[in-house]
């Protein structure tokens, strides 16, 4: 199987919906389908990459899950960090410690301000 066509096992976390094991392809198309746009990487602990739409809170994408002071919008998915740039499967215990994170879909205020767009500026 050619490296553009191999599958990863990740974990893919709906808003309102418990987190789900699943394979998808390694290509960018499979990847940009899970989250149903334009893919932004946000680096976890313990080698896990937690990939979303970068336009979710833009295109006002349903709330899903806090992620320290901010929510993600949209859906996303987990996977694993080689630690050269590429995305590799999640190990089974990885898999155990994001779904107990992730676990429950989470309520949301009518407006939640951690969910409006933001640009942070920082100079030196």
């Amino acid at each position: 199987m050619s490296e553009e066509n191999r599958k990863l096992r990740v974990l893919c976390v709906e808003p309102g919906k418990p987190p789900e094991v699943k394979e998808i392809g390694s290509d960018l198309t499979s990847l940009q389908a899970e989250v149903a746009g334009l893919m932004e990487c946000v680096y976890m602990d313990d080698g896990v990459v937690l990939v979303c739409n970068e336009e979710g809170k833009l295109n006002g994408m349903e709330m899903n899950r806090r992620l320290g002071d901010d929510i993600i919008c949209g859906p996303f998915f987990l996977v694993g960090d080689d630690g050269e740039g590429d995305f590799i499967s999640l190990t089974d215990s990885q898999i155990d410690n994001c779904q107990e994170r992730f676990a429950q879909p989470e309520q949301f205020a009518e407006h939640e301000p951690n969910a409006e767009p933001f640009m942070r500026f920082i100079t030196f």
